[in-house]
């Protein structure tokens, strides 16, 4: 959600999943950064808690611009305490999802968030009940001239903004509301325990995330089968819950929306973020056009290993030979700092601070969140979640989040408060930007044939699984949407008929759909934030224009639009700002710009793997 003034809780997270190990004191957080102690972290909660009257006194009073200025100020002062409590809470918390003092905290603060949107929900309902010629008078007076593009944006939401009393009952609900997700995610990852299966070799193996990842790459198929079926075997203890915690979210998306009088969730997660539906629509009319393409690789696949069809155990395991050897962390900075070299001194600078001052925790653990993101808050320095394991991927996973935290340093040193947030439909420019350009920094260093192979397979995996993966789930969610919103259940048996539905759609005659491969929908945390996946597949489309403008640009100018585009934070719509970096996402072009490219490197990888032996 895009940040605004008047309902100000930061909604901070770029979520993604991952595993466990232990890691130096250099590559983990210290959350002293944000509080040095649980002492300092009540000081601000106190002083948000004596602060919710003195915001409530406005109400009935915002009639003059320099009352609702001195709102405003109170406003976000609070708020950035508030986004530092809760910031601190839930990092401490996804260090160790058994964290008593985190739950508490967590607890608290959460409490404290629904008091602070009930005592400030008068203020959206006030000020949209002024006559527009008094509004439009306050936006171009002098106290309230930083605020202008947010009366701009509050004019726009006048049809769905309910009376006084409705936006503090909504408020007041929003906890209970977004429960289904926390009760999801203690079940997926705090009650849940992965199997142990015996391997062909008679070794068994506990699958982990990180291990579970490790076997679907491996050269014997026994080995990614066996695997693959343990993993899905245990989802069947899940899916009934997840099925119904995915219902309960549903349904209030679509309550929401309804509400606020929207037609659809979808229309109520677009307007959050000042998106044309059209751009949607544009993404999937676009992906199913350029399908062939996608059944073609996976037939390469299933030709390079000898198989009659590709299974989804199948779709991971290496067709350049044997993996690449692990990649240090610290090889890992060197990479970084090097391919992200065409952004700038001042970037690689940054990048470089990132890694001094420990704003990465690498390492997985026990009962540490799986995945990928990055956080922070106004007041602190970014903070990014990896669970780093030596892979090419991980490479790539910690280049993204450095993207969203660089794309936070840039914005927060040049927005005020009010214009710091990103939505999500420009926050994913700037984390695949970094993608873009260390593949393609890497696919230039490669020393071999086989190098330069794997990295040819990875920029199409990059795009299969950020664009036409995303834009799978992105169906997915919009019919399971559309099922709630006409009066039908969620069952876990219809979920996992429309899932391997779009399976055999999306991946064509090559691809064999088992029975298993029905519950991947339960593992996709993302669910429960209505139609965020799809901005994965928009971001990246935009993200490859403005990084092939950067490379074949001598002028620099490019990359100081882009860097003008980093700076810009929530200041106008993200349609707006990426037409200014030089892409217009109300077309179709970008979208089928990268597609283009995505055929291009099957017809290359078909002539490479011409030489290629077929794997056993």
């Amino acid at each position: 959600m895009k940040r605004r003034l008047v309902s100000l809780f930061a909604m901070f997270l770029f979520v993604i999943p991952w595993p466990t190990s232990a890691a130096e004191t250099a590559y983990e957080w210290n959350l002293a950064d944000i509080y040095p102690s649980e002492a300092e972290w009540m000081r601000d909660y106190q002083a948000v808690n004596s602060a919710l009257p003195k915001l409530a006194a406005f109400e009935g009073k915002l009639d003059d611009a320099k009352t609702i200025a001195k709102l405003f100020a109170l406003n976000e002062q609070t708020a950035r305490k508030l986004e530092k409590l809760s910031l601190y809470a839930h990092l401490k918390r996804d260090l160790n999802i058994e964290d008593n003092t985190a739950a508490r905290l967590g607890a608290k603060v959460e409490a404290l968030t629904a008091q602070y949107a009930a005592k400030t929900a008068f203020i959206e309902p006030e000020l949209l009940a002024l006559p527009e010629r008094a509004l439009k008078k306050l936006q171009n007076s002098e106290p309230l001239k930083p605020y202008r593009y947010y009366f701009t944006e509050l004019r726009e939401q006048k049809p769905h903004t309910l009376t006084k009393r409705e936006e503090r009952l909504l408020a007041k609900l929003s906890p209970a509301l977004g429960e289904a997700e926390n009760i999801y995610d203690h079940a997926s990852r705090g009650d849940y325990e992965p199997p142990s299966v015996r391997m062909p070799d008679g070794k068994t193996v506990t699958l982990t995330d990180h291990n579970y990842a490790a076997l679907l790459q491996h050269r014997d198929r026994r080995y990614r089968k066996a695997a693959f079926e343990a993993k899905a075997k245990s989802y069947e203890a899940l899916e009934q819950t997840a099925a119904a915690t995915l219902y309960a979210s549903v349904k209030a998306d679509e309550l929401y929306a309804d509400v606020r009088r929207y037609p659809s969730g979808l229309d109520a997660a677009l307007a959050a973020d000042d998106v044309p539906k059209e751009v949607f629509d544009n993404l999937i009319t676009a992906v199913h056009h350029h399908l062939p393409a996608l059944h073609r690789y996976i037939e390469l696949r299933k030709q390079a290993l000898g198989l009659d069809r590709v299974h989804s155990y199948d779709l991971y395991v290496p067709l350049a030979g044997e993996t690449a050897e692990s990649i240090p962390v610290e090889t890992a900075k060197t990479l970084l700092l090097q391919g992200l070299r065409p952004l700038g001194d001042d970037y690689i600078e940054h990048v470089r601070r990132a890694f001094a001052e420990r704003w990465l925790d690498v390492y997985p653990r026990p009962k540490k969140y799986t995945g990928g993101y990055n956080t922070g808050a106004y007041d602190t320095h970014p903070f990014i979640l990896l669970n780093y394991n030596g892979s090419l991927d991980s490479v790539l996973t910690m280049a993204h989040e450095l993207g969203h935290a660089m794309h936070s340093v840039y914005t927060n040193r040049t927005q005020p408060y009010h214009y710091s947030g990103h939505s999500i439909f420009t926050a994913e420019v700037a984390s695949t930007a970094n993608e873009w350009l260390m593949l393609d920094y890497l696919y230039k260093q490669a020393k071999t044939k086989e190098e330069k192979l794997r990295l040819l397979i990875e920029q199409i995996e990059q795009i299969r699984g950020t664009l036409y993966t995303q834009v799978m789930y992105s169906e997915f969610e919009q019919q399971i949407h559309d099922k709630v919103r006409q009066g039908g259940s969620l069952t876990a048996d219809e979920l996992n008929h429309l899932w391997l539905t779009l399976l055999k759609t999306y991946y064509g005659p090559a691809y064999a759909a088992d029975p298993g491969a029905a519950r991947g929908w339960l593992r996709i945390p993302h669910f429960y934030d209505a139609f965020y996946v799809y901005k994965y597949a928009t971001s990246l489309a935009a993200s490859y224009a403005i990084v092939s403008g950067i490379q074949t640009d001598k002028s620099g100018e490019a990359v100081k639009r882009y860097k003008q585009f980093l700076r810009s934070g929530t200041s106008d719509d993200p349609i707006r700002l990426l037409k200014r970096a030089g892409v217009d996402m109300t077309s179709p072009e970008p979208v089928e710009r990268v597609l283009r490219h995505f055929a291009k490197l099957v017809d290359e990888l078909d002539k490479q793997l011409q030489n290629q032996q077929p794997s056993p």
